[in-house]
């Protein structure tokens, strides 16, 4: 090489090495901008000034903070497609970034995009196989319905770092999804064992307790959380409220039907109306349920029943055990309608029952057993031990 080659090369090479420390300044002046821009909340001017340091100098450590802030701008302003886009153009020139692709699936997760986010934890695995991207990839899963996928991947977390609680608490969900209550609840006390403020543990545990039916256990973990983290138990809490089943609680004093009264009551007693033969008369009981109720199921007449007691136990039968009379009064076995009051959590029943042509008719008010079989606003059927009123046992 000559001096003339020599100091050309030189001079090239220098050149170059000063064209690309300005572009750097320049990236990291409009990095700065943005910045600035961010916190006076002009989010628009923002994303512009880290796209803007991004295209400088997209292959420097700065280029990954310019995308961040730049998604975060975008978020701000309900650009969530230009926050991925974002993204992928970092992964187009720094491809093997997988905090990148678990940025990435992240903001598909946020959108829904199940699919489109497991793809990118997948290659967040594929380039750096760790326990954060082996659990993103498990809840990716999870939210697909791939249970035995999720079950997989987290056990494999729990494989690589067995003092970490979180492999425990993503299997207790996949066992939880998968209604193997009390495996899950046992991987949630092992995670909890890692780690003993983990109230994210405490809470999938109440979750769990709620969907095996166990409200009892549930509330106990809502109680727990109600010292330790307020904003879970009220999550808990309205979790436990819909998975629990709804009650008859009681009868209102708003009721017209004397559903006390004894066996042999003439049905003339309860209401003068009555006394003619031949007549009929309308009357409500008025239920008190413990939740909100599904109002086309509750006004649904079919799905109430109103019989004489067929209870076996001390003093439940209908006219005490004894034969019916010839003057026994019919009750309409169907109500003619209901009315819900959603604010009150109110069920109003109307029904007929009947005076016989001699005007003698009798009827044994507290042992009529009054049943509802439909279901509450959340979708669950009656408690088993609960949809029956009958006054003499009350709720049952």
């Amino acid at each position: 090489m000559d001096m003339f080659t020599q100091v050309t090369a030189e001079t090239f090479f220098d050149s170059f090495s000063n064209q690309s420390s300005q572009m750097t300044a320049v990236a990291n002046q409009a990095l700065s901008s943005g910045i600035q821009k961010y916190m006076d909340k002009d989010y628009k001017g923002a994303a512009a000034e880290f796209k803007r340091s991004f295209g400088l100098d997209p292959y420097s450590d700065y280029a990954v903070d310019a995308v961040k802030y730049q998604v975060m701008a975008y978020q701000k302003l309900g650009q969530p497609d230009q926050a991925i886009n974002a993204y992928k153009q970092l992964l187009q020139v720094q491809p093997d970034r997988d905090d990148a692709q678990t940025a990435l699936g992240n903001l598909y997760f946020s959108q829904g995009r199940t699919g489109d986010a497991i793809k990118a934890y997948e290659a967040a695995v594929r380039i750096y196989d760790d326990t954060t991207n082996r659990f993103s990839l498990g809840q990716g899963y999870l939210k697909a319905g791939r249970y035995d996928d999720a079950v997989n991947q987290f056990q494999k977390v729990i494989k690589m770092d067995q003092s970490s609680p979180n492999g425990y608490f993503g299997l207790g969900q996949a066992l939880t999804a998968k209604k193997k209550y009390t495996e899950a609840i046992g991987q949630f006390e092992r995670a909890i064992q890692k780690k003993k403020d983990f109230y994210d543990a405490y809470a999938e545990m109440g979750f769990t307790y709620a969907d095996a039916g166990d409200v009892d256990k549930a509330n106990e973990m809502k109680d727990l959380l109600e010292h330790k983290n307020q904003s879970l138990a009220l999550v808990l809490g309205a979790y436990i409220d819909r998975k629990t089943p709804p009650k008859i609680l009681s009868i209102t004093a708003d009721s017209t039907f004397a559903y006390f009264m004894p066996a042999k009551t003439e049905v003339s007693a309860l209401s003068s109306y009555l006394a003619n033969a031949g007549t009929n008369q309308t009357f409500t009981m008025q239920f008190q349920f413990n939740k909100s109720m599904d109002r086309e199921s509750i006004e649904n007449p079919t799905n109430w029943t109103i019989k004489r007691s067929t209870t076996n136990g001390p003093g439940t039968d209908y006219n005490n055990g004894m034969a019916l009379p010839a003057t026994e009064a019919r009750i309409s076995p169907t109500p003619s309608d209901i009315y819900w009051d959603a604010e009150n959590l109110t069920a109003t029943v109307r029904f007929t029952i009947s005076q016989n042509a001699s005007a003698d008719a009798t009827i044994d008010p507290s042992h009529i057993e009054f049943t509802f079989k439909g279901t509450d606003s959340d979708g669950n059927t009656m408690h088993p031990k609960y949809d029956q009123y009958m006054g003499f046992s009350g709720s049952f």
